[in-house]
Formats: C-alpha cells, sequence, structure tokens
C-alpha cells in the first residue's frame, strides 16, 4: 500500500521530465520530438490524476506538483514553439527589418506561456471544475499549439500552410488561444458517467468526428477538433452541470 501511494507522484515526474526535454528540443527548433515528448508528458498527466482516484491517494501536494510538472510541459513549451513560428513566419506586414522583427514581434508568442500559469493557478481555486472545464485545458491548448509545426512539415493543404505561417494569423492564434484559457466558458467533461447516449449524445457525436478527422485530415485535424470542442460546448451547453457538480 506504501508504494501505492507514490505512482500518481511518480507519473507527475514523468510529465515533468517530458515537458523539460520538450523544452530543449523546442529551442532547437526540432519540432517532432517536441511532439512526442509532449504527448507522453500529457499521457503521464492523465494517469496521474487516474491513479490517484483508483488507490485514493490524492493530495494537496499532488495537486500542486501537477500543476508544477503542466506549466512546464504544457506552458513553458507551447510559448517557444509559438515563438519559434513566429520566427519563421513569412510576408512580414509592416516595415521593420527582420531582426527588429523578430526581436519586437517573436516574444509575443510567450503571451501563452503567461496565460497557461495563470489558468493553472486559477484551476487549484476553483472548486467549480471538479467534473468540467471553464476556460481551455492547457494540454488542449499545447495540442492545438504543437500541431502547427506538424502541420507545416507534413500537411498537404496549401491553405493551411498559408494560414500557418502568416505572421498575422501566428499572432491572432498566440492571443486567442491565451484568451480562451482563462475564458469564462463551460467545455464539457469527456468523462462518461453512464454509456447513454441521450445523455452524452455531444460526447460520442465529438469522439466519432475526431475519429473521421484524424483518418482523413492527419494532423490539421487537431486544431480543428480543438475548435469543434469549443464551438459544442457553447452550442449544447450542459444542462445537467450544476447537479452533477454538487454530487
Amino acid at each position: 500500500m506504501r508504494l501505492k501511494k507514490y505512482i500518481p507522484n511518480a507519473l507527475t515526474m514523468g510529465n515533468l521530465l517530458s515537458g523539460c526535454i520538450a523544452v530543449l528540443f523546442a529551442v532547437q527548433d526540432q519540432m517532432e520530438y517536441v511532439a512526442f515528448f509532449v504527448a507522453l508528458g500529457i499521457f503521464f498527466d492523465f494517469f496521474d490524476g487516474f491513479f490517484a482516484r483508483l488507490f485514493n491517494v490524492q493530495s494537496e501536494v499532488g495537486l500542486q506538483l501537477d500543476s508544477l510538472a503542466d506549466m512546464v510541459t504544457s506552458g513553458v513549451v507551447p510559448g517557444i514553439v509559438m515563438y519559434q513560428l513566429l520566427i519563421g513566419a513569412t510576408d512580414i506586414p509592416w516595415g521593420a527589418s527582420l531582426e527588429a522583427y523578430h526581436f519586437n514581434i517573436a516574444y509575443i508568442g510567450f503571451i501563452i506561456t503567461l496565460a497557461s500559469a495563470y489558468r493553472l493557478a486559477k484551476f487549484n481555486v476553483d472548486d467549480r471544475q471538479t467534473n468540467s472545464f471553464i476556460g481551455l485545458p492547457t494540454p488542449a491548448n499545447t495540442l492545438f499549439i504543437i500541431s502547427i509545426p506538424l502541420i507545416l512539415m507534413y500537411g498537404e493543404y496549401a491553405f493551411a500552410k498559408a494560414v500557418f505561417t502568416n505572421p498575422y494569423a501566428l499572432l491572432a492564434i498566440a492571443i486567442g488561444s491565451s484568451y480562451m484559457l482563462n475564458a469564462e466558458i463551460h467545455l464539457f467533461a469527456l468523462k462518461f458517467k453512464t454509456w447513454d447516449f441521450a445523455k452524452n449524445k455531444v460526447r460520442y457525436f465529438f469522439l466519432l468526428a475526431s475519429i473521421m478527422l484524424l483518418i482523413f485530415l492527419h494532423y490539421l485535424a487537431i486544431p480543428l477538433l480543438i475548435v469543434l470542442y469549443v464551438l459544442l460546448s457553447v452550442l449544447f451547453p450542459d444542462k445537467n452541470r450544476d447537479s452533477i457538480k454538487k454530487e
């Protein structure tokens, strides 16, 4: 039993280690490895909470440690990735020199890191987010951001590449995603309390759409699914959200 209580925190440390390695690769602009280690970190992040609940060993230390690990994997890393994307952006729309543009503008990518820190701090003290989310979770936002360089490297859609190499679009994504992290928008959780179709039709539709989009669009499906997730949450709010939170 003593060993069980250390498993969740060990997984959280795996998340933190994955995030640290992803930071190194992000600085070196090796985005395939960034995506791999971020995905590994998010995997650890999911299962640390799962095992904490399973073994009934949840603790305040574990909660804080989880947020600190997420700050690296889902806070620092996407900020660096956006910085690198802005560095490589083409069609600079103003008259500043390339060097001045990089110095003045690319650092705006780190607004994602700042917004992620604020989001994680709020989450720890907000008892409204027990069974659903208010604002976009940091792992979801990170998946959105790290999918962009993968789309640029492996995507076959010219319009997507045109968008994701446009500095205006990248700045809009950085600022918009930072807003969504802390927006007072209720987003449904993907956890199934029952398998009843009527009560979970939005979740079933989202899962089906996820499978279909990933099959046909590959990496391009990731940002589209994040947008779809937000839209479905806004268009089909959980009517039983308040009663669920009181259980």
